[in-house]
């Protein structure tokens, strides 16, 4: 599969700064049900340019896990467009949504999500697994992304003799070993004590100045505040968006519908 960003993004600071656009959702809704509808999310439309750290911040049942399946593309939008590095998913097989998944996104997930058995470096390894990478390079790119987080000394440790820390660290690496376009974070500090959070946040921003574009999807405003954009979330519609200084419905007291 190839494919070409589709736009420029325009960051806050500078109106002539731009950087190719990774993600992009057009008009997106997403309804369950018929008799009456339930709107998940109504017509949400922002891009993410590459290199960029957002927060996608909003209380629970404002529509951010939703959203998040709708990024990632393991939902179908009911409506609207997304759109992965050029991408439009509509338009692919459910194999090709597979394929794109495995080579340009990457998930981080609160329960970390790691195989109990299986060792730092092989939990790494299988991020690689649908990719088509050869198993002896698997294993050495593995062991290069666990360096690139602080854990080069822990492959060899299985989950069970990891903190919760590091266990986050591992489950990050294993979405950045394929280098992928984007890396989409679930409450990655969820499960965690205080300092074992701000340790994985810290994380999060240095791989981000090193070129990782990632969202964080959270409900604590704090955390999101540390981040350089934030895009708030509220009955399934964006109600801000602090690149563009959008204001919603919530803030400008126009009813919600």
């Amino acid at each position: 599969m190839s494919g070409q960003p589709t736009a420029d993004v325009a960051y806050a600071d500078s109106a002539e700064q731009t950087a190719p656009v990774v993600l992009e959702l057009r008009g997106v809704s997403k309804v369950y049900g018929e008799e009456p509808p339930v709107y998940a999310l109504r017509e949400v439309s922002f891009a993410v340019g590459e290199g960029e750290l957002v927060a996608i911040v909003g209380p629970s049942g404002s529509g951010k896990t939703t959203l998040l399946h709708v990024m990632g593309t393991l939902e179908r939008p009911s409506s609207g467009v997304v759109s992965i590095t050029g991408l439009d998913a509509a338009g692919l097989s459910d194999r090709e949504l597979a394929r794109l998944r495995a080579t340009r996104i990457g998930f981080v997930f609160q329960q970390f999500f790691l195989a109990e058995h299986s060792t730092a470096l092989e939990n790494v390894a299988e991020g690689l697994l649908y990719a088509g990478v050869a198993v002896a390079e698997r294993r050495e790119r593995a062991a290069q992304t666990l360096a690139r987080v602080g854990l080069a000394e822990r492959a060899s440790f299985r989950p069970s003799k990891l903190s919760g820390g590091e266990r986050q660290r591992v489950a990050i690496a294993r979405a950045l070993v394929g280098a992928p376009a984007i890396v989409l974070a679930d409450e990655p500090t969820g499960n965690l004590d205080s300092a074992s959070g701000t340790g994985v946040l810290e994380l999060l921003e240095e791989l981000n100045a090193q070129g990782a574009t990632i969202l964080v999807i959270t409900h604590d405003h704090d955390l999101a505040a540390r981040l350089p954009r934030q895009v708030q979330v509220l009955d399934g519609r964006i109600v801000n968006d602090t690149l563009e200084g959008n204001l919603g419905p919530a803030e400008t007291g126009e009813e919600q519908r």
